[in-house]
């Protein structure tokens, strides 16, 4: 553990954050009686114009502070619950409209509970820095209300001398959403995007499609490069919907419009998968833990089916006896590629190794860590899930990896390693 140097820096659960959500009720009637929606919509409806706009005034008092362009949302949501109820809204005021899409509406604390399982990747806008800066973006897990996980963002810039200086946070976050309610409705690929006035740190991604409900899980985010030399940001995540999982991947070229395609194939009934940067001898290579246990290599001629692959590494030390995993995509040094990985111990304590796989035939492993490279240490066991660290991703800079991290599922803190030292611990 002596070759992380940590930061001071840690982001934790902000339960200030907050975004507006479609608050859904059920829409179609039981017997004869009208269904619920219905019900309150025509409760407003009866509403004369003078009492509509006090109760309007109540609402926007209390909330309009506190989100981006509430007014247009609450218009924006009338408008898709006048299509579930086939209603005519045109010949209704604006505040009436309003009114209506405020009671279809609610305030979501994002990140109340926890914030954890972080990656990096380098940002598409490296424009006016020095040599030694890269400007990077963090995606974080952050769990809210119900367990539900989404994806957030953070921009900053690593500095030389093993510095990092995250961007503040807006006042306002925004949800990146679909054209159409009609998109969140299909199993296959969406693409969502983000409010065109909104910074990449004030957006979240919430589940969108059926098989999303209860959360978009450990986004292990990376920067692939394509045979042609263009780059595409990708990130494989577990799309849960409260009974099954699956895996997904996440591809944007700009970080404002994010497609979420999910996987086929029999290695994308698990999770935790992590993917290589780029082809090599002309296939996409995956890192998988598709038996919930050990670690195989996976290769496709696709990037959205992956089949069965070959076992490539077992559990052998005593932290890891119970299961291992990638902790995100691998790395590529001139010696090899470096896979951190996690492994699970007694009393299911997390901790963060690594292996280093050969650069031309990664299914050859040069050198695995004996020993953790970084374990819960007494004052950063408490949390959400206790004795936990975890990464979904880290990137190199310069002779450097930079590697945030999940502490306990709470809180997500920063450390560098020396790549000499890194790899000096490698048997």
């Amino acid at each position: 553990m002596h070759a992380i140097h940590t930061l001071p820096l840690r982001l934790t659960a902000d339960p200030s954050r907050v975004v507006v959500r479609p608050f859904h009720l059920g829409w179609q009637a039981t017997g004869a009686a009208p269904s619920r929606s219905r019900r309150i919509v025509d409760a407003v409806l009866a509403l004369d114009e003078q009492m509509v706009a006090d109760e309007l005034a109540l609402v926007m008092r209390d909330f309009e502070a506190r989100h981006w362009q509430t007014q247009k949302v609450f218009l924006t949501r009338c408008d898709e619950v006048a299509t579930m109820l086939a209603l005519d809204t045109g010949p209704l005021s604006t505040a009436r409209r309003q009114l209506i899409g405020a009671y279809f509406c609610h305030e979501y604390s994002y990140a109340a509970a926890a914030l954890m399982n972080p990656s990096v990747v380098p940002h598409v806008d490296q424009s006016g820095l020095g040599k030694e800066s890269v400007r990077i973006v963090l995606s974080l897990r952050a769990v809210g209300e119900g367990h539900i996980s989404s994806v957030a963002f953070r921009e900053g810039i690593l500095g030389p001398e093993g510095t990092l200086q995250l961007a503040p946070q807006p006042p306002f976050a925004t949800a990146a959403d679909a054209h159409s309610p009609e998109e969140t409705l299909q199993e296959g690929p969406v693409c969502v995007y983000r409010h065109a006035d909104s910074t990449l740190s004030g957006t979240v991604l919430f589940p969108i499609t059926p098989a999303q409900t209860n959360g978009l899980e450990d986004l292990r985010l990376l920067r692939f490069e394509h045979d042609d030399g263009s780059h595409e940001w990708l990130g494989t995540y577990t799309a849960y919907n409260g009974r099954e999982i699956r895996s997904e991947m996440l591809s944007t070229r700009d970080f404002r419009s994010f497609h979420l395609t999910p996987l086929t194939g029999r290695a994308a009934r698990n999770k935790g998968m992590g993917l290589f940067p780029r082809k090599i001898d002309g296939r996409y290579l995956m890192i998988g833990r598709q038996d919930g246990e050990n670690l195989y290599l996976i290769a496709s001629d696709t990037l959205t089916h992956w089949d069965e692959g070959e076992l490539l590494l077992t559990p052998k030390y005593s932290w890891e006896l119970l299961q291992i995993g990638n902790c995100g995509a691998p790395i590529e040094l001139d010696e090899g590629w470096l896979v951190l990985t996690h492994g699970v111990g007694a009393m299911r304590k997390y901790s963060i190794g690594a292996v280093l796989l050969d650069k031309t035939d990664p299914s050859r492993v040069l050198g695995r860590t004996s020993a953790p490279l970084l374990a819960a240490s007494e004052e950063d066991r408490e949390g959400y899930v206790p004795n936990v660290v975890y990464t979904c991703g880290a990137l190199r800079h310069g002779d450097c990896i930079f590697m945030p991290y999940g502490i306990a599922d709470s809180t997500v803190a920063f450390g560098f390693m020396r790549i000499p030292d890194l790899l000096a611990t490698l048997s």
